[in-house]
């Protein structure tokens, strides 16, 4: 069966593996475009706007996190609403970072919400931390209306380490098992879902978040979850490179890599040569340096691959 993965694994075989976080702060946006807009709220959804139209062609993916629209009230969420939109306009996947992890009839209200109602997005966040009765909800609407979800797995934030890392014991195994760390758990029960829903590139219909900061372990992580396609954080600012990456890959693919301040404020470095930076700088400016920014990334992850 295809499901929404199989988009986005031809997508990366396309156009490469950049996820852009529209991780949109009213300061991302240029000074003289924000005066004038009548809010906030729109100036970040012209400014959105201008960077899909200008990126799409080399982006496998957006991810869009709800928390800065969530800043800006009501208004915000129309914005959010109106970029999932217009992703769908312009034929792009999405991912609505949400990290939901809550369960039963709440669950099922968030499943409504941001896989069919005013927020509906290609893909979801999932924390899975409340056990697997916080991912079920998700699974038989994905299956029948080909959506998808990341499940956070091992992330690339600084206090990863203050439970992911924990050492796990299997109590529903019938034998012995040597203690793993908890995120290998998380990816043992999305592997066991990855082969009961399995989509025709053979990765599960559910993904894993997996961060590109641990070099160590990245080889180790893909060769135990084959079946699972990744959402890869850390990037740039967090200190992962292209050559980690490469690692949690798989034949090439396997994978999209989030970049979010890096290219939708690299018009901000680009834009010193215009002297007064935010009087001068416009929504076409700065989306042609998200651009290069893209080309810059994906190119170097090609050619970490090579």
């Amino acid at each position: 069966m295809k499901y929404k993965i199989d988009d986005l694994f031809e997508a990366v075989a396309s156009k490469g593996h950049v996820c852009i976080g529209l991780d949109t702060s009213i300061e991302y946006v240029p000074k003289k475009e924000r005066k004038k807009e009548k809010n906030d709220a729109k100036a970040v959804l012209d400014f959105n706007k201008a960077l899909i139209d200008t990126t799409h062609d080399i982006t496998a993916c957006y991810k869009v996190q709800i928390a800065y629209y969530e800043e800006m009230g009501t208004e915000g969420l129309k914005t959010y609403s109106e970029t999932l939109k217009y992703l769908r306009k312009k034929g792009c996947i999405s991912i609505g970072d949400i990290k939901r992890g809550d369960i039963a009839d709440t669950a099922i209200r968030y499943v409504k919400a941001h896989y069919n109602g005013e927020f509906q997005a290609d893909f979801v966040t999932i924390n899975p931390y409340m056990g697997m009765d916080s991912v079920e909800p998700w699974i038989k609407e994905a299956h029948e209306h080909s959506k998808g979800a990341f499940i956070l797995m091992r992330t690339s934030n600084k206090g990863m380490r203050d439970f992911q890392y924990l050492n796990a014991v299997d109590t529903e195994s019938s034998k012995p098992e040597p203690p793993t760390r908890l995120y290998n758990k998380v990816g043992e029960k999305m592997a066991a879902l990855a082969n009961k829903y399995k989509g025709s590139n053979g990765y599960g219909m559910f993904g894993v978040v997996v961060g590109c900061t641990e070099q160590e372990e990245a080889a180790e992580i893909r060769k135990n979850f084959p079946n699972l396609f990744f959402l890869i954080p850390g990037y740039g600012a967090q200190g992962g490179a292209a050559q980690d990456v490469a690692l949690l890959l798989r034949n090439g693919n396997g994978g999209v890599v989030n970049a979010s301040r890096s290219i939708i404020t690299a018009w901000k470095v680009e834009s010193q040569t215009l002297g007064d930076v935010d009087a001068k700088a416009t929504y076409s400016f700065a989306a042609q340096a998200a651009r290069r920014a893209t080309l810059k990334m994906r190119d170097e992850i090609r050619g970490a691959l090579k």
